[in-house]
């Protein structure tokens, strides 16, 4: 059984509904053994001065945040092993990525995540993002851009959600198919390997045609190129879905052949059975 589930948002993000104790609680509640949160770090929104309901977001208080994880960590330390991770939005800016470098080393978080959500200066969740667009057009501009994103030059330890596009998109069938994009999605798969990366496998699908993200199809593909080191993420922004889809991941991860969920901490890979 799945026990480990490293990306999720509290209130510390603009987009979180739960407070972080509450999330916290939600985790051991939920039975789960080690528990990452990974707040936002949107900083290529920032840059570009992308909206969100005609408001640029409200950016993460990097400062406030690790304070009160800290402290936590070291509250539940005998009953959670409670990660302090970071989600770092990929830019190709030069100056943005020196931004999430200095962040890291100020705060020094427990592990970071590798997330692309802005292709063709815009972000990808938006149903706005497909018009005018083909989905083989929409899609390769977002996959190139997560295979840019694996050469980012800050550290990180999870590259996450592939297939981030298909959540809100606009297509008849809006499932990203590994047969349909197997070149990229190739190329992707073989530099997460040889970079030592870890592959997310996210539970936040929303209308993706797809229980998770990236499906069976890709992971299975993943497997059989050599990679073994997969993490579970819920992507919970409230306590509600916290561990979310974990048994039927679990299930599908073992099929494929899958042993082990890799949990980042500080550099380190852990591995945990499933």
């Amino acid at each position: 059984m799945i026990t480990a589930d490293i990306h999720t948002h509290s209130t510390f993000s603009e987009d979180g509904r739960s407070d972080i104790r509450d999330m916290v609680e939600a985790a051991i509640s939920a039975g789960l053994q080690t528990y990452g949160i990974s707040e936002h770090l949107n900083y290529e929104y920032e840059r570009l001065h992308l909206k969100i309901d005609g408001e640029e977001p409200r950016p993460t208080d990097e400062r406030a945040y690790f304070s009160a994880i800290r402290k936590l960590q070291r509250e539940y330390k005998d009953r959670l092993f409670l990660l302090a991770g970071l989600e770092f939005g990929y830019d190709h800016d030069t100056r943005t990525q020196e931004r999430y470098i200095r962040t890291a080393e100020t705060y020094r978080p427990d592990f970071i995540i590798n997330s692309t959500h802005v292709c063709l200066g815009r972000d990808c969740y938006f149903p706005d993002f497909f018009a005018g667009k083909s989905k083989e057009y929409a899609y390769n501009a977002y996959l190139y851009r997560v295979l840019e994103s694996l050469d980012a030059a800050y550290p990180y330890d999870v590259v996450a959600h592939i297939g981030y596009c298909s959540r809100n998109a606009t297509y008849p069938d809006p499932k990203l198919r590994y047969e349909e994009f197997a070149d990229v999605l190739d190329e992707i798969l073989k530099r997460i390997i040889r970079k030592g990366k870890i592959l997310e496998v996210n539970t936040s699908s929303k209308t993706a045609g797809s229980p998770f993200l990236p499906d069976t199809d890709i992971l299975t593909r993943y497997f059989q190129l050599g990679g073994r080191n997969v993490s579970f993420a819920s992507d919970a922004h409230d306590v509600t879905r916290v561990g979310e889809k974990r048994g039927l991941v679990c299930d599908v991860l073992k099929k494929i052949g899958f042993t082990d969920l890799t949990i980042p901490y500080k550099g380190k890979h852990i591995l945990q059975p499933l």
